[in-house]
């Protein structure tokens, strides 16, 4: 989930090059924050039984993203798993530092990353923590699952910078902030510049080979999804590192086909893996069953595919983020003392479908012109049948490009204290801060 609308990260390797060398004069600068100290429990004396919170982005898929994929999977009068999630309300995010807002609790400037723009924050619970620092104080365990890189928007739970692109900074804090789980892309940020991976070659200026530095610290290192499945039943303490940047191919269909490459890397776990895995790991973590977890995930391919105008990508992402969702749903079936709550910031490049008998213009009088199945002036999508059995032809429009927009953005919920969500009606940043307090600390901030 970015935290800056006004510059959308492109994550080409030339791109990222640049970042991280720039990044790299910061470093003696940045605000950073020293790993909070597991096991010092702040709930109080009481006893309570362990609960979870499951915070899932399907970045920059908001509403309208949700129906055109729902016309496309299931059919328009069909229900896909997060139609299923039964408490719903409307979010008043307007993006920006959204992650670091629900990590805090409180609002900030766009431009920061677990930072008012630099400075430390001092959170709604009147700690200088972040909601999962102060949940691994109380003895929780904790993940941060990503398909795209680990420094991406959800890192801004636990690691703390004056911006998003200081993610040389960033990568650090996440491989040192004490997380139990950590899973996603970018291993180029983890090893030195030259030095050879298991994806590729790392790009770091400091020299530090943040892989060597998680084995370390007791994490088991997998990069791949058989891998991950193989993992021992004993294992509580993981480091995913799935991909040389991200999981996927961020490009439009056109330069895809052109190049030969898939959607997603054929070796990479999706985001329902990789979330089934995390849980499985937690499930046996002691302090799960001590406290419980508290668990951020984030589909980052469904705003990237969308950013470059990528409709085929943009289903692909957002049907494995429903995945995913199914994953969770089933989980807080088993575990009713579950709350799963999900939003995002944004729409990535504000997508619509239109039907194709309006779109056989060929774009000559439309702008902007149809997207297909496989590009601009491609074959159209065809919807799955609806409770007739019909089915119809249809287009993907963009309203802009490698840009996020306001969307139509909802707020969903399922599990312990899911109610509160249609309570409150309309659902504030805060608000989501306030709900995964409530869950984990028994507590409703004003």
């Amino acid at each position: 989930m970015k935290n800056n609308l006004l510059f959308p990260r492109l994550l080409a390797a030339i791109g990222l090059l640049v970042l991280v060398a720039g990044c790299g004069r910061q470093l003696q600068d940045e605000a950073t924050t020293q790993p909070p100290e597991v096991g010092a429990a702040t709930i109080g004396a009481q006893v309570r039984p362990p609960s979870n919170v499951i915070l899932f982005y399907p970045d920059g898929y908001d509403k309208h993203h949700w129906d055109a994929l729902r016309t496309l999977a299931v059919g328009p009068d069909g229900r896909l798993n997060w139609d299923r999630l039964p408490y719903t309300a409307t979010s008043r995010s307007m993006g920006g530092a959204t992650s670091t807002i629900h990590a805090y609790g409180v609002f900030v400037p766009d431009g920061g990353h677990g930072t008012d723009m630099g400075r430390p924050i001092t959170a709604l619970s009147g700690q200088q923590l972040s909601i999962m620092q102060e949940a691994m104080r109380a003895g929780f365990a904790t993940a941060l699952v990503q398909s795209g890189l680990l420094t991406e928007g959800h890192s801004a739970f636990v690691a703390s910078t004056p911006a998003w692109w200081h993610v040389q900074e960033i990568a650090r804090q996440v491989i040192e902030s004490g997380v139990d789980v950590i899973f996603g892309g970018g291993e180029a940020l983890l090893l030195p510049l030259g030095v050879m991976g298991r994806h590729g070659v790392g790009v770091r200026t400091d020299g530090r080979n943040l892989i060597q530095r998680a084995k370390e610290l007791g994490y088991t290192v997998v990069y791949t999804r058989e891998e991950l499945l193989a993992l021992p039943a004993t294992a509580t303490r993981v480091l995913g590192v799935f991909a040389h940047w991200v999981t996927y191919n961020p490009m439009p269909e056109e330069a895809l086909r052109a190049a030969g490459l898939p959607l997603y890397l054929p070796g990479a776990p999706t985001i329902a893996e990789m979330s089934r895995a995390a849980l499985e790991i937690l499930s046996r973590n002691p302090r799960t069953a001590a406290r419980g977890f508290f668990m951020v995930a984030e589909e980052e391919g469904t705003d990237d595919f969308g950013n470059v105008n990528n409709a085929r990508g943009s289903f692909e992402a957002g049907r494995r983020a429903d995945q995913a969702f199914g994953v969770f749903r089933e989980f807080v079936h088993r575990n009713p003392r579950t709350m799963v709550l999900t939003t995002t910031d944004s729409s990535a490049s504000g997508k619509r479908i239109r039907n194709w008998e309006w779109a056989w213009w060929r774009g000559s009088v439309v702008t902007p012109p149809y997207d297909g199945v496989d590009g601009y002036f491609t074959a159209p999508f065809v919807s799955a049948p609806n409770r007739s059995g019909s089915s119809f032809r249809f287009a993907v429009a963009w309203t802009t490009v490698m840009t996020d927009v306001t969307g139509n953005v909802l707020v969903r919920a399922e599990g312990l204290n899911a109610g509160r969500v249609r309570e409150l009606g309309v659902v504030s940043d805060t608000d989501i801060y306030r709900l995964m307090y409530l869950t984990l600390f028994d507590r409703w901030l004003p």
